[in-house]
């Protein structure tokens, strides 16, 4: 299996820069970024967050959303920092361990509307 493909959306603010700081020297994984001339490029966006496998977002809420409504992959997995979709009924929220149940749901969760 091939390391995950992973696009940090809004790696330039704090959240963005702390996850990419812990991820970057990770050899299991791939991560991919979008250059400083594109990342308010909304197109370009799109390409990179359906390209990936999963899409972490470190956004503000309405970018959150709006990341979400611009994917079209249905095999991209979404970490959304932001408390865009965290209250959202078709979402999955919360770390693993909160019960025994969650992790089984966050191993399951899709993309709800």
């Amino acid at each position: 299996m091939a390391s995950p493909l992973i696009f940090i959306d809004g790696d330039q603010g704090t959240t963005g820069l702390q996850i990419h700081q812990r991820l970057r020297d990770r050899t299991d994984l791939r991560l991919i970024t979008l250059s400083p001339e594109h990342r308010k490029d909304p197109q370009r966006r799109a390409e990179i967050i359906n390209a990936c496998d999963i899409a972490i977002l470190c956004l503000p809420d309405q970018a959150a959303r709006d990341a979400v409504a611009s994917i079209e992959n249905p095999a991209v997995r979404v970490i959304d920092a932001s408390s865009a979709h965290r209250t959202h009924p078709d979402w999955t929220y919360g770390f693993a361990e909160m019960n025994s149940q969650q992790a089984q749901r966050i191993a399951t969760a899709r993309r709800g509307g």
